[in-house]
């Protein structure tokens, strides 16, 4: 029989997702040994050297103040007067699937938040991206050299692909394939063993 698996659908810039960490992080300790636990990730912003308009940074920076008040999910605005915002994710996605590759996937993607949320530094810009892969232990030189390839981009097309055959309606998504069905699996944000009762019921 086929193990089940558990398929986490996020962006490392994805703010939501920020919101969800320490949710997601207990409910994947308590099924890491039941299951396999599987990151991709959503892209969602193709690459731009663009400016971000005015009025997606004020929506950014309303939704930030939205999650800190419903979840008490810490923010740093200074990255709104420190950075220049551009809508461009998917140079973060690309470093996790590197960090994949070694094993670091949930450390980059820690790392990422960490520096945009708490930080104020932009995920967008490669240089924030490479000096990030040193600090959880990647090689500079590799990472950088990767994460300019065509063949890193070619996965990234691939997983994005795969993501939108998944039955989710935005990120952070949970889907739990079980018995070859796939079935969505509503996100609680505050309260994680709701959504772990949820998944022992469907592999029970």
């Amino acid at each position: 029989m086929a193990q089940s698996k558990l398929v986490y659908v996020h962006d490392p810039m994805c703010s939501w997702c920020w919101g969800y960490a320490p949710s997601w992080l207990k409910l994947k300790a308590a099924l890491e040994s039941k299951l396999v636990v599987e990151y991709k990730v959503g892209g969602l912003a193709p690459d731009s050297q663009d400016p971000m308009p005015q009025n997606m940074q004020d929506m950014l920076q309303n939704t930030w103040h939205k999650i800190a008040a419903q979840l008490g999910t810490e923010f740093n605005f200074d990255f709104w007067r420190n950075c220049k915002p551009r809508r461009s994710t998917y140079p973060a996605c690309r470093a996790a699937l590197i960090a994949r590759k070694a094993g670091k996937e949930s450390a980059m993607v820690a790392a990422i938040q960490q520096a945009y949320y708490l930080n104020a530094q932009n995920p967008s810009d490669e240089s924030t991206l490479i000096s990030l892969a040193e600090q959880i232990g990647l090689n500079k030189a590799q990472f950088a050299n990767r994460l300019q390839s065509k063949e890193l981009n070619d996965e990234l097309i691939a997983e994005l692909n795969y993501v939108h055959s998944l039955p989710i309606q935005g990120f952070p998504s949970l889907v739990l394939i079980n018995d070859n069905k796939m079935h969505p699996i509503a996100i609680n944000y505050t309260d994680w063993q709701k959504t772990l009762n949820q998944i022992n019921a469907i592999l029970s």
